[in-house]
C-alpha cells in the first residue's frame, strides 16, 4: 500500500519534495536529509501531508 508524501524542510518550513512510501513497512513519518533550494544548504525534511 504505497501513499503520496509531502516533505518540508525544517528550517524553513517549505514543502520541497513529494515522494512515495509504503505506508505497511514504515508507519512513522520519514525523515530525510536532502536539498533545499530555499535555504540553499542541506536540511533534515520531515513528511506532512
Amino acid at each position: 500500500m504505497r501513499v503520496k508524501v509531502v516533505l518540508r524542510c525544517n528550517e524553513c518550513k517549505q514543502r520541497n519534495y513529494n515522494t512515495m512510501k509504503n505506508k505497511k513497512n514504515t508507519p512513522e513519518r520519514l525523515e530525510m536529509k536532502k536539498y533545499c533550494r530555499f535555504c540553499r544548504k542541506h536540511t533534515v525534511h520531515t513528511e506532512t501531508k
